[in-house]
């Protein structure tokens, strides 16, 4: 299914719709103020699993985001962060940044058996944020990936919905994606160390 929901004004019937499929277990598409994202209820396994076999890679292994919808939520995924670290989140989210934390035991274990860190990510973009406000917890999050070998990113979601139609339960067509990923900042060792810069500038 492909819907069609607006970033400046977010209709709330077409997202109780989308929250509803991510209640039961679905898969979505959806944009990001980065890339177009592959989503699903953090708190249902068998939608964690989808999207590894439609990534082709193991939970354990995955590199997931979790979407949050502000920073209240990131305090339940995450170890204690210092006052210094609190105040760089304030100030860069929401935005296109994915930061990188030590996580708590509220982390599903399929997704931290081997790795004991989480990537948190509050974009700056209402329908991804409103999803997560009625949903109630996060999403798990991984990046649409193209096969152009120019274009690392799948931008149009009209080509995003031909291609995953079959995979997911709804694509949202939330206009043009971006083609630059979030820039990822790994803040487990006490510092702001930049391990991928994307479309974010962090000021420390």
């Amino acid at each position: 299914m492909l819907i069609r929901i607006y970033p400046e004004n977010p209709n709330p019937k077409a997202i109780e719709q989308v929250v509803d499929v991510l209640r039961k277990g679905g898969v979505i598409i959806y944009p990001t103020d980065t890339v177009y994202g592959l989503g699903c209820d953090i708190t249902n396994h068998r939608a964690i699993e989808k999207i590894c076999r439609i990534r082709n890679i193991k939970p354990d292994k995955a590199n997931f985001s979790f979407i949050c919808y502000d920073l209240s939520h990131i305090a339940d995924y995450t170890k204690p962060i210092d006052n210094t670290t609190f105040r760089v989140l304030k100030k860069s989210l929401p935005g296109p940044f994915t930061f990188i934390f030590n996580a708590s035991h509220m982390v599903p274990k399929m997704l931290s058996s081997n790795k004991k860190t989480v990537g948190i990510r509050v974009p700056d973009n209402n329908v991804a944020r409103e999803i997560v406000r009625v949903l109630g917890n996060p999403i798990v999050s991984t990046s649409i990936h193209d096969e152009d070998e120019i274009i690392e990113y799948s931008t149009d979601p009209e080509l995003i919905y031909e291609k995953y139609r079959d995979l997911v339960d709804i694509v949202i067509d939330g206009g043009y994606g971006g083609n630059i990923a979030s820039t990822v900042v790994d803040c487990t060792g006490g510092e702001f160390e930049i391990i991928r810069q994307g479309k974010g500038e962090l000021e420390v």
